[in-house]
């Protein structure tokens, strides 16, 4: 025997053994045929039909206007400096919780908008939208 040589039986093997794979195929469609009948129920019941739907329940929707001189409007409805924390208070409370939609004028001093805003957080109100015209 000499050591540089290789002898034949050291070749690599180029086909893939499919013993196992067929045995382990084999195991699993054996375990689905039992336990498919075990998934189904044993006794028959004719259930009633029935439909359902969801109440969907939409808030409602709180518009606060800040006209050109500075004065608030809720729902159309004016009101001073003081009402208008305790009414944001008093619909953040609410659930589901309106949406405060804030129309501000556009000749309005910014401060009058952020001073709204401001008193909407404070009271909780969590979603606050800025109603604008697109057309101008």
């Amino acid at each position: 025997m000499a050591f540089g040589t290789q002898d034949e039986s050291d070749e690599v093997m180029n086909e893939i053994n499919m013993t196992p794979l067929v045995d382990v195929m084999l195991v699993l469609l054996i375990i689905f045929i039992i336990t498919v009948p075990v998934i189904k129920h044993a006794v028959p019941v004719d259930l009633p039909r029935a439909s359902n739907t969801e109440e969907v329940i939409k808030p409602e929707t709180i518009r606060l206007s800040v006209t050109e001189d500075g004065k608030y409007h809720w729902n159309e409805l004016d009101i001073g400096d003081d009402e208008l924390e305790p009414r944001l208070a008093a619909e953040a409370k609410k659930d589901p919780q309106p949406d405060l939609h804030i129309r501000g004028d556009k000749n309005v001093r910014y401060e009058r908008v952020a001073q709204a805003m401001a008193a909407a957080q404070r009271a909780g109100v969590k979603k606050i939208g800025f109603v604008t015209d697109p057309t101008k």
